[in-house]
């Protein structure tokens, strides 16, 4: 009998998060508090990011013809 495991979400640390988008950490924060970005957190534990979520804080800057 074949199961399907289901695809758990990656989280990612504030730090991490500010690596990934070659950012400092208190505009991650920043992004997070203005509800750009979802963060998480169980608990006292640090905060947690989905990198799902950072991929889909980016946006698009439309061409300009200069």
């Amino acid at each position: 009998m074949a199961t399907t495991k289901k695809k758990l979400p990656v989280y990612v640390s504030l730090e991490e998060a500010a690596e990934i988008l070659s950012v400092s950490t208190k505009t991650v924060r920043r992004r997070i508090s203005d509800g750009t970005i979802p963060a998480y957190h169980c608990g006292r534990r640090p905060i947690r990011i989905r990198l799902e979520d950072l991929e889909g804080a980016l946006r698009r800057i439309p061409a300009i013809d200069w």
